[in-house]
């Protein structure tokens, strides 16, 4: 039954664009089985978990940097990436709506 799911089944089966806010409780909970090392296939699926959640979560704040006025400049230094990284990372997947800084050459 669909209410059974675990935690982490359900992140898995929620789509990228769905799987916007996991509460804070429920996060705890995924960190706590990923971290658990008595069973490794639970604790490799709440590690792909975490992962969709932390890049969902960059996602966004690269969105709310870039809204903000950020370059891909300061969004990459505060990745601790380079900027060309942090580009080729985000660049097509922003809200279209999101006017990008062009580089001044």
């Amino acid at each position: 039954m669909p209410g059974d799911r675990t935690p982490i089944e359900q992140l898995r089966l929620t789509s990228r664009k769905q799987a916007t806010y996991v509460d804070s409780v429920e996060s705890t909970r995924i960190a706590a089985v990923a971290a658990d090392i008595s069973n490794p296939r639970a604790g490799l699926r709440a590690v792909s978990s975490l992962r969709v959640l932390a890049d969902t979560l960059e996602l966004k704040q690269v969105e709310a940097a870039l809204r903000a006025g950020l370059s891909w400049q300061e969004v990459a230094d505060a990745l601790g990436v380079s900027r060309q990284a942090a580009h080729k990372k985000h660049a097509k997947r922003v809200d279209a709506s999101i006017p990008l800084p062009r580089r001044n050459t």
